[in-house]
């Protein structure tokens, strides 16, 4: 006030302070009823409170997820363009991981935030996601698909060289790496999955999700829909312009360098001459 001294005044909430009711009152208070309340007066009012706070401290983490987001992509294009050589490939598994991860996001909403099938991982009362739980969920998502994208298209990508036949090789990569993928996704879906029988709800809720999205990753992202995507493409996959090759660093995965040598030192290697000829 004018003279220096400080009030406190407590506003009660019909709703829990879960409640969209609640947020709702907050934001009325701060733009409506508190502006129109100290016009002309010398006043400085806040609102605090958890669910104060809790609004305040999702607003900033959800102004800077699509940024977050987006760092995450580039740098992940980049790394894939750079060891595949390649500018569809490193855009097709951006997309594929985006499409992983908003598969989990849609599940967790559905059943923490809309209650459909709660009953089935022991959720008691639906209400907003926390912050922080998408953000984590997120980075270690795109860093597990990555990961599976990098088995798959090693393998492909191995067997490019050496047949120069885009169906071949993405058959042959299909069929190495897709053992691979299923099994370590298996553990992953078994260890996440076992989040939900616990009794914290953030950590139940990351457990839902993540499980959700690597099952999905493995049984239909990198054994259907990246293989009939690349199939689709055909050779425009390996389009990497030569100007841009010239540019960056290469990055060689050892298999695939091993592969290489053997493709261009074959044609070289002469074959023996009968016994008896001079």
């Amino acid at each position: 006030m004018a003279d220096g001294s400080v009030a406190v005044a407590q506003v009660y909430p019909t709703g829990s302070p879960q409640d969209a009711s609640t947020s709702n009152l907050i934001i009325t208070l701060r733009n409506q009823v508190i502006p129109t309340a100290i016009a002309g007066q010398h006043l400085t009012v806040y609102v605090g409170g958890e669910t104060a706070l809790s609004d305040d401290y999702a607003a900033q983490l959800s102004s800077k997820l699509p940024m977050f987001i987006a760092i995450v992509v580039v740098l992940s294009f980049l790394l894939l363009m750079v060891v595949f050589r390649s500018l569809l490939i490193p855009a097709t598994a951006a997309v594929m991981n985006l499409l992983s991860a908003g598969a989990a996001f849609g599940v967790i909403v559905a059943v923490f935030q809309f209650g459909w099938l709660s009953s089935l991982v022991g959720v008691s009362k639906t209400g907003p996601i926390a912050p922080l739980a998408p953000i984590l969920m997120f980075a270690v998502l795109f860093g597990l698909s990555t990961d599976y994208e990098v088995f798959l298209i090693s393998r492909i990508h191995e067997q490019w060289p050496r047949s120069r036949d885009n169906s071949e090789a993405v058959n042959h990569g299909q069929a190495v790496a897709g053992r691979t993928i299923t099994a370590l996704a298996a553990i992953m879906v078994v260890v996440f999955f076992a989040f939900t029988f616990t009794t914290d709800r953030t950590i139940k809720l990351i457990g839902l999700g993540m499980a959700t999205a690597i099952l999905l990753d493995a049984l239909i992202i990198r054994t259907v829909l990246v293989p009939a995507i690349m199939h689709s493409l055909g050779k425009a996959n390996w389009y990497f312009p030569s100007w841009l090759e010239r540019r960056l660093p290469r990055l060689e995965i050892e298999a695939h360098a091993e592969s290489e040598r053997e493709s261009q030192e074959a044609p070289l290697q002469r074959e023996p001459e009968p016994a008896g000829r001079r």
